[in-house]
């Protein structure tokens, strides 16, 4: 991973998160408002190429959208356990992870307690989860190990049983690449309020020890 050595990695309380909201809304735009691209790898999902005369494209489209990126990191900046990190090269983010505690009553589940696992459900009231909200990385240091990076450093300070994430069903590339760190799809979520269909990827929080 010599190509990681170019990039800096700083972790930010919530104070400095949200001073750099903006910056980081400009991120994710970078990251799904390209023009036609391919699937990017998010912890929410990611932006797909799709006909705009489709009613389909509506929630990704809508729970896309900068204002509503950033309403929803207002919301998850406040919540237990909130960490964030991030990448810069020189002076310009390149990248950045954030993820806090869940609870059953809807910060994870985008209100749909209803349909949370029992078993993720017992977990998460009990503080033993750790959802990872957001991961992104500016195409220009796509495939550089930046992704990696971001999550080991995130996770290694992890005090959970489990790490969760969310991503849409259509994005093969995002779930190639988890795969490939040992996530396993545990459930979906169908659309509802506001943001598209959505599969809960988890793996624990602390790998297993090689014998």
């Amino acid at each position: 991973m010599a190509a990681v050595a170019e990039v800096f990695f700083r972790r930010l309380s919530r104070w400095q998160a949200d001073q750099q909201r903006e910056s980081i809304a400009d991120l994710y735009e970078k990251t799904y408002r390209e023009a036609d691209p391919p699937p990017r790898p998010s912890s929410t999902g990611t932006r797909i190429s799709y006909d705009k005369r489709t009613r389909e494209a509506a929630p990704t489209q809508a729970f896309h959208d900068r204002t509503a990126f950033l309403d929803r990191f207002a919301a998850d900046v406040q919540r237990p356990g909130f960490d964030m990190l991030i990448a810069s090269s020189a002076t310009v983010l390149v990248g950045c992870i954030y993820g806090y505690l869940p609870d059953r009553q809807g910060s994870w589940w985008y209100g749909r307690h209803d349909i949370a696992p029992a078993a993720l459900g017992q977990l998460a009231d009990s503080g033993r989860i750790f959802n990872v909200a957001e991961l992104m990385v500016a195409p220009s240091h796509r495939r550089r190990g930046v992704a990696e990076e971001l999550q080991d450093r995130l996770l290694v300070r992890v005090d959970a049983e489990l790490v969760t994430t969310l991503i849409e069903p259509t994005n093969t590339v995002a779930k190639a690449a988890y795969e490939s760190w040992n996530w396993h799809p545990t459930d979906t979520l169908p659309a509802a309020n506001g943001r598209p269909a959505l599969e809960v990827w988890s793996r624990p929080a602390r790998p297993r020890a090689q014998h």
